[in-house]
């Protein structure tokens, strides 16, 4: 029988939206790649934000936040007590509230350990700050929280490549663009309209690491996501928040560079790319109906937009929420004590190159200083001995689209599944969350191990873990009855 509606996924909530400017001083301590030459920031390329969307059941009334930093990461410690300092602030419970990143690498490195480096003395203070104005920020959104239409569109960009590059001629893999891989370019964007159907917001979700600026760069910036924003809000006249979905495996295809411009060329790339999605979008309430025939220079097959029936726009209504803990297998992680026995090596090896001139080998030396931290931070919330790892995801379901939050940063292979087995609706991954603090790190597709892969190198999770996640999350989206 032929397809008589065509129908864009869409939902109804009340939401509440506000935003702060949370850029840190110039001069902050900076250094997020292992090959950079600097410690403290420069200058400021473009302001970072945080925003706050409070969705609300419109039945029960139940409160939702998620917070959207344009930062790179924090550690386990310090999210904790952002995530603390939040709900104690606003009064949401922890489990209610998810805090999430864009992951621009150009944004500062806070770290516990930087302290003692160039900058890192203003780090305490500007965590200290962020923590308070988030809890305001929060509280600012649930004041604003108001009846809402949310229409979810598809739009495709190829500013992402996968990233797993083998390199033949020296026989390693590495972090690079790689053509001869799929990527994932999928774009997908959310309305936000009041009941008068003005709009109040839009929402951007893309996958690819914002990693256009790297060792050369010095200036605090957003990256791709800065100018991507802009666009999209010059063109709209709404805030534009950005979510970045699942990138384990997908970079810029011209990335690892100094020049900011090429971080806004990335951006715009992207904006223009929502903007055409957007355009896309029916009017709230309404689908697309066969008309029937109308006898022309040919025959033509006229569509009209009509008002959804009853029982659909009934269903938009619906609102539920889900979390669960997943025991995951683990790698075989390397301990403190030898992590603090590489560093000290590392350490001294870099010393004795700067004292003999060796400028190159001290590089070289601080870069594996940067891959032993980065490993102590990945284990720093798993206990001793353990036999697996804990990962949380949680679900918040809004009609025909479900937000789906994980911790760590999954491979794209997540949200392809999930839209695969789920047609009807719109998936919205969105990763690097605070529910799980303990568990980062990559997630990669079981037959990608044992490869050589960076990704594995930074991992917690090991083999199976992250098909584990998919079908978990398929369960809960089928007890929803979704489609």
């Amino acid at each position: 029988m032929s397809q008589r509606v065509i129908a864009m996924p869409a939902g109804r909530c009340n939401l509440g939206f506000a935003r702060i400017d949370i850029t840190p001083p110039a001069g902050i301590y900076h250094r997020s790649w292992g090959a950079a030459k600097h410690d403290a920031s420069t200058g400021v390329h473009r302001e970072l934000t945080a925003s706050a969307l409070v969705f609300a059941d419109p039945g029960s009334g139940e409160e939702h936040a998620l917070v959207a930093l344009e930062l790179g990461w924090l550690q386990a410690g310090d999210l904790q007590r952002l995530s603390d300092t939040v709900s104690a602030g606003t009064g949401l419970p922890p489990e209610r509230v998810v805090i999430t990143f864009s992951h621009t690498h150009a944004a500062g490195n806070y770290d516990p350990d930087r302290l003692e480096h160039e900058g890192g003395a203003l780090i305490p203070g500007y965590l200290d700050g962020l923590g308070k104005g988030l809890a305001g920020l929060v509280d600012d959104a649930r004041d604003a929280v108001h009846p809402v239409d949310l229409a979810f569109g598809f739009g495709r960009c190829d500013l992402a490549y996968n990233r797993d590059y083998w390199d033949d001629e020296n026989r390693l893999y590495a972090v690079g663009s790689n053509p001869g891989r799929a990527a994932d370019d999928t774009v997908v964007v959310t309305r936000v309209s009041d009941r008068e159907g003005r709009l109040v917001a839009t929402l951007v979700n893309y996958s690819c690491h914002p990693t256009t600026l790297a060792w050369d760069n010095t200036l605090i910036s957003p990256d791709y996501p800065g100018a991507m924003r802009e666009v999209v809000e010059r063109e709209t006249g709404a805030p534009c928040v950005f979510l970045l979905g699942a990138s384990g495996d997908l970079g810029p295809r011209y990335g690892f560079v100094g020049e900011t411009e090429a971080a806004d060329r990335n951006g715009l790339q992207l904006g223009y790319a929502a903007l055409s999605a957007l355009q896309g979008l029916l009017p709230d309430g309404t689908e697309l109906r066969y008309d029937g025939p109308v006898v022309s220079g040919a025959t033509i097959g006229v569509w009209r937009q009509r008002p959804m029936d009853a029982g659909r726009a009934q269903g938009l209504q619906a609102f539920d929420s889900a979390a669960m803990t997943l025991d995951l297998p683990i790698m075989d992680l390397p301990g403190q004590t030898e992590l603090d026995e590489q560093l000290a090596e590392w350490t001294s090896r870099e010393e004795a190159a700067r004292q003999d001139g060796q400028d190159r080998e001290a590089a070289d030396c601080r870069a594996h200083i940067e891959r032993v931290r980065r490993a102590m931070r990945r284990i720093e919330s798993i206990p001793p001995d353990s036999q697996s790892v804990p990962y949380d995801v949680t679900l918040w379901r809004i009609g025909e689209g479900v937000l789906v939050m994980v911790s760590g940063e999954p491979y794209s292979v997540l949200q392809r599944e999930l839209r695969a087995r789920f047609p009807a609706t719109a998936i919205v991954v969105v990763v690097l969350c605070n529910q799980n603090l303990g568990t980062g790190g990559y997630l990669l597709p079981a037959d990608d191990y044992g490869k050589g892969l960076y990704q594995e190198e930074a991992a917690a999770v090991g083999p199976g873990g992250l098909e584990a996640v998919i079908a978990a999350i398929e369960r809960q989206l089928a007890v929803w009855g979704l489609n």
